[in-house]
């Protein structure tokens, strides 16, 4: 008999308040996967938007969530590089089941071990923000001693970008709600513009001088990105985090810009093993980092299993730097 779980699950395409607490079955496992009692969920905007339009990926009863943490308590026989009784965390293929449940069954292959010192909550707050920004930053070569712009950088996603690029020894110029510019000083931003100033752009170009930006990285919007491509300088760098663009918003022959987009969610179909592993480690690195306070995560708050539908609404509404997250 197979056993339940206790699950906030999607019936129709709606707000988060529609969700609905539900027992579901725990799948039997596959040999390449592991069930995992999460422990900490961490909640993430494509949340929220795929419960509003999962673009027919998602049938009645499907448990949306992409992130979470826990100990794994049950594996497939194939699985040898993990261990019953460890702590992980995962970021989920969103055509499958995911977070929001007290069990979830993860490949194998995404899971990411927990270094000891790394809290639940940080563990379940890294990964959709942090491998995504991770993912953003490996798309551009040659960082050191280069100006770039990272859009956006106020938000999960932004800052660990922002902080990441820091490291690397990029010129970093940002924008955010000034709420955030001095977080931002303190890491090493060079200088911050209010995205709500119709000027920020010229703000930019003073600062910049002679010089142009080697990529910019958007968090923002196509729309957005598409007018970052004037920033660019010959040969220049536009990431697209939020949307991708269908063409250069460059004339052609002229500054010879690179297009790249980035789609976490794209590898639980495309990656291969090789790109998989390669993922993991950059987790089990950056958590690592965290644990040591070389990478700051933004502010945790923590609601109830119970409270799952409202954080994520409150999600939605919010613009503030805070990282939602759901302990079980």
């Amino acid at each position: 008999m197979q056993k339940q779980t206790l699950s906030w699950c999607w019936s129709q395409p709606g707000r988060p308040d529609e969700l609905e607490l539900s027992h579901t079955e725990i799948p039997y496992l596959e040999d390449d996967q592991v069930l995992i009692a999460n422990s900490v969920s961490g909640l993430n905007p494509v949340d929220w938007k795929f419960i509003e339009q999962p673009f027919d990926l998602w049938q009645s009863g499907h448990v949306p969530g992409v992130d979470g943490m826990g100990i794994i308590i049950a594996k497939g026989s194939r699985v040898a590089h993990l261990r019953i009784g460890m702590r992980v965390c995962y970021h989920t293929n969103l055509r499958t089941n995911g977070s929001f449940s007290h069990h979830t069954v993860v490949s194998a292959k995404a899971v990411i071990p927990v270094p000891d010192g790394v809290s639940d909550e940080a563990a379940a707050a890294l990964p959709c923000p942090g491998l995504t920004a991770w993912q953003a930053m490996k798309k551009v070569p040659e960082l050191k001693g280069k100006r770039v712009l990272v859009s956006g950088a106020g938000g999960a996603v932004g800052s660990i970008l922002t902080q990441l690029l820091i490291r690397q020894g990029a010129l970093v110029y940002a924008t955010a709600s000034s709420i955030n510019h001095a977080r931002l000083g303190h890491w090493g931003v060079i200088q911050s513009f209010d995205y709500k100033d119709d000027d920020w752009r010229q703000q930019l170009r003073q600062q910049l001088g002679s010089h142009a930006l080697h990529a910019a990285f958007d968090l923002v919007s196509g729309e957005h990105a598409a007018t970052l491509g004037a920033l660019l300088g010959y040969y220049g760098h536009l990431v697209c985090v939020q949307d991708r663009l269908e063409h250069s918003p460059v004339g052609p022959f002229t500054t010879c810009i690179s297009l790249h987009e980035i789609a976490l969610g794209a590898i639980h179909q495309h990656g291969s093993d090789a790109q998989w592993a390669e993922l993991v480690a950059a987790g089990q690195s950056l958590l690592a980092d965290v644990g040591r306070g070389a990478l700051i995560l933004p502010k945790f708050q923590l609601g109830s299993f119970e409270q799952l539908p409202e954080s994520l609404t409150e999600l939605k509404r919010n613009d503030r730097a805070i990282k939602y997250l759901i302990q079980n």
